[in-house]
């Protein structure tokens, strides 16, 4: 749908990891008023219906998933069936009853649970600003096969994570700065390099707003049971100490925190790579 100067001027206003949803929804409701063409007054109708109608828009949780298999190339790993998994967990948690129990004045957007899940570390449905993100792993391992040097897998890594030299018999992955996205290990052509496991990354208590804080990941790579063992647990932590719709990094303080690694955490498990 075509869009005039200055609706294009003021859709980039809105924040650039929800504008693509914004668009939709302003072409959609200017569609269902039979116009070809959106402009600042279809661009305003629309932000006036959002503000009227959001408590009966606002379902309790948000859940996000990134492009997916048929939108990306660099996926570590395959969040959809876990996708599905987590949402039948957020519907019976059934927070939309607990935020209206708890929440003084009109529900609003702000208030939901977020979720969200990153098929690879370029993270673009940004897990780190989320009360639980979670992030496809595919740490790699060194095998016992012989190393070529052919340096494939250092031209793969984007973080400077492999070292190789010719005085070197075997490549070196930093654990520190290893991202496990797995593209060393698809790059080698020998088989030097494997996966270790595939899993997901799990972060908690990130969020913008007035006080924006970053998530905060838990050592290890854990396996779709052991996701859904910590989302559970944040849930009940959120439902027994959220009142007037505090959010969920709000409560995470840093003992809380503690607890919750103390718990789950698995650095032992991380990876076997040197640091």
């Amino acid at each position: 749908m075509k869009w005039t100067d200055e609706a294009e001027t003021e859709i980039k206003k809105v924040p650039f990891f929800v504008r693509r949803k914004v668009r939709q929804r302003v072409e959609k409701e200017a569609a269902a008023a039979g116009k070809s063409t959106v402009g600042l007054t279809e661009v305003n109708t629309t932000r006036k219906n959002y503000l009227e109608g959001m408590a009966g828009e606002v379902k309790g949780y948000q859940l996000d998933l990134c492009f997916g298999p048929g939108g990306c190339p660099n996926r570590a790993g395959d969040a959809e069936p876990l996708t599905a998994r987590i949402e039948s967990l957020l519907r019976e948690a059934d927070l939309l009853t607990f935020l209206r129990r708890e929440v003084d004045g009109p529900l609003k957007f702000h208030h939901e649970f977020r979720v969200t899940l990153a098929e690879c570390p370029n993270a673009c449905s940004q897990p780190q600003i989320k009360d639980v993100g979670i992030i496809a792993a595919a740490p790699p391992v060194l095998t016992d096969i012989d190393c070529t040097r052919c340096e494939a897998c250092k031209e793969a890594c984007p973080d400077d994570a492999v070292t190789l030299s010719a005085d070197m018999e075997r490549p070196v992955i930093s654990a520190s700065r290893c991202l496990s996205c797995g593209r060393c290990v698809w790059a080698c052509p020998t088989g030097t390099l494997a996966e270790e496991r595939r899993g997901f990354k799990v972060l908690l208590g990130g969020k913008l707003g007035r006080h924006p804080r970053l998530a905060s990941e838990i050592p290890g790579i854990f396996s779709e049971d052991e996701v859904m063992e910590i989302l559970a647990a944040c849930l009940d932590f959120y439902k027994r100490n959220s009142r007037n719709g505090r959010r969920f990094a709000e409560l995470l303080t840093p003992s809380a925190l503690e607890d919750f690694i103390a718990k789950f955490g698995r650095p032992e498990t991380s990876s076997q790579l040197p640091s």
